[in-house]
């Protein structure tokens, strides 16, 4: 269980900095991770309120200091070996291939895969992955945590049940409360599809059921009986804001259990952001709520391919969600919602579960504050109001739904956390997926990218293809194949073994300096079930 202070007070990791520079910032890899501070500072969800900026600032002239310092030995130099780095980035890889009916596969998904890279100590984003088995289709997910990973945990548990409830009609909600009320089994509703490392908090789990029951049994009273389809859009939509909604309201009410009170507070002082798919035949919805990412990887007749972005980033770079939060609030905090591209100058994603400080009321929060454990009471950023904090809420996770008709040359949908669109360009990662899955990369011409090369550089550039060519059969995992690219690309786009070993070396200090985590789910499409539902329309 993470101590209190990092759950709660998201600057903590910023507030080492003064300590690891302070100690000269003495590594192996001094070119790495001797870089300028505002690498980090770029890469946080939260930047620090003026009130603890003396507690986050790097001691200074710090690089002169490193300069100047002496040792009595000269470090060596020490890099992972290829085993060692391949043990690192499969220890969390999974894949899921769709079992086949008659030797034949009938869904429109051959199967996926999925991967996660830490970067914080312990990781913040979760991932999902579950087939429906009252209704139609698949969820697939991930989510990014911040301030800590007690809410992206709590919703990639918990988000897909609400879903699957949303789109389940009337007579089957109307069996599973009878079932429950005469003590009976229940439906199965979903079947996960879940690395070992991804787990289930068996404490929370009377809790969730209790929450989610209570949104089925509204469902029964709302609808009316009548057979309707249901809008898949507007399921996802309900869902979201349910599951937001609980997670406030079970931090407003606590829990007599001294422990689940205290779990229900840090879900609700977190925050985190989802980019969820359903698929179901050629129907393809995506919501996301902050700014992870899906993009589809087309490929065109003459075999290249082409990324088609399937969701908008809720930050200061889209300029719809600025208009939207200035229309939400009044005209004399036009200026104040949104400063240094954060929402009120703390927060980088505009959309996201949990974050009740910016939610909340001063004096819900400050009441449920005194009321809470000590931890709670105790801790500095849980009783800090964010400024210019005039009429909450400022924050939503209500979801941005986009809709696509599959179509054969829709090869497969790359979901992505923050941390992967961040080192990378979106056609860069559809190209690598798709020669990756396609074996195409030994044919392509080396690109230089406008660099002038020497007739050296261009033998080292041969051999690394060659070494490409070994690790893409050392990758029996596209997801993992994605983040070996992302964390070891030189500038001419090839992995450096060099490279990879360094980023992968860095202690849990600096990792986060660098990169954020990493969690990538790829799933690829069926092109023959794809196109004989489009055969059939016609």
């Amino acid at each position: 269980m993470p101590a209190p202070t990092q759950l709660f007070f998201p600057l903590i990791r910023n507030c080492e900095l003064s300590r690891i520079y302070g100690t000269a910032c003495y590594c192996h890899h001094k070119h790495l991770c001797c870089s300028p501070p505002y690498i980090a500072q770029n890469r946080l969800r939260y930047t620090p309120h003026p009130a603890y900026a003396t507690f986050c600032r790097p001691r200074e002239n710090w690089w002169q200091y490193t300069q100047g310092r002496r040792y009595a030995s000269t470090p060596q130099k020490f890099y992972l070996t290829p085993p060692q780095v391949n043990s690192i980035l499969k220890a969390n890889e999974y894949s899921f291939k769709v079992p086949e009916f008659d030797g034949k596969n009938v869904s429109s998904i051959l199967g996926f895969d999925s991967n996660q890279l830490p970067a914080n100590a312990p990781i913040e984003d979760r991932r999902s992955a579950a087939t429906c088995l009252q209704t139609r289709g698949m969820l697939l997910g991930v989510f990014d945590g911040h301030a800590g990973c007690a809410c992206s945990q709590a919703v990639s548990e918990r988000l897909f049940y609400y879903i699957a409830v949303s789109l389940l009609p009337h007579e089957t909600l109307l069996e599973i409360e009878n079932a429950v009320e005469s003590g009976r089994a229940l439906l199965p509703i979903l079947q996960w599809h879940k690395h070992p490392n991804d787990y289930f908090s068996k404490e929370a789990s009377k809790l969730y059921f209790n929450s989610l029951r209570t949104y089925w049994q509204e469902l029964i009273d709302l609808n009316t009986g009548e057979s309707a389809d249901i809008d898949v859009k507007e399921a996802l939509i309900n869902a979201f804001k349910r599951l937001d909604n609980d997670i406030s309201l079970e931090a407003q009410v606590g829990d007599p259990n001294s422990f689940l009170n205290y779990l229900v507070l840090r879900v609700a002082f977190s925050g985190a952001t989802a980019c969820v798919a359903h698929v179901d035949g050629v129907d393809l919805h995506v919501a996301n709520t902050g700014d992870s990412r899906a993009m589809l990887g087309v490929q065109e007749e003459d075999g290249s391919w082409s990324a088609v972005t399937l969701s908008n980033d809720h930050n200061a770079q889209n300029e719809r969600e600025l208009e939207r939060l200035k229309l939400e609030h009044p005209k004399n905090e036009a200026k104040s919602v949104v400063k240094q591209d954060r929402l009120l100058g703390l927060l980088m994603p505009f959309r996201a579960f949990g974050d009740v400080k910016f939610k909340w009321s001063i004096d819900l929060q400050k009441r449920v504050i005194e009321s809470g454990p000590d931890q709670l009471n105790d801790n500095e950023y849980t009783k800090f109001i964010p400024p210019n904090y005039h009429t909450p809420p400022y924050l939503t996770a209500e979801p941005e739904v986009t809709y696509h008709r599959l179509r054969p040359q829709d090869k497969f949908l790359v979901l992505a956390t923050d941390g992967l669109w961040e080192t990378m360009h979106r056609q860069d990662v559809v190209r690598i997926v798709g020669e990756y899955l396609t074996g195409m990369h030994q044919q392509q011409p080396i690109a230089v990218g406008g660099y002038k090369v020497t007739l050296g550089q261009m033998h080292g550039l041969l051999t690394e293809r060659r070494a490409k060519m070994s690790s893409v059969f050392e990758d029996q995992n596209a997801a993992t194949h994605l983040i070996r690219h992302a964390v070891g690309n030189n500038e001419f786009g090839a992995v450096d073994h060099e490279r990879l070993s360094k980023m992968l070396s860095l202690p849990e200090e600096l990792a986060r300096m660098y990169r954020d985590d990493i969690t990538i789910i790829v799933v690829q499409f069926n092109s023959h079930v794809v196109g004989a539902y489009q055969n059939q329309e016609q």
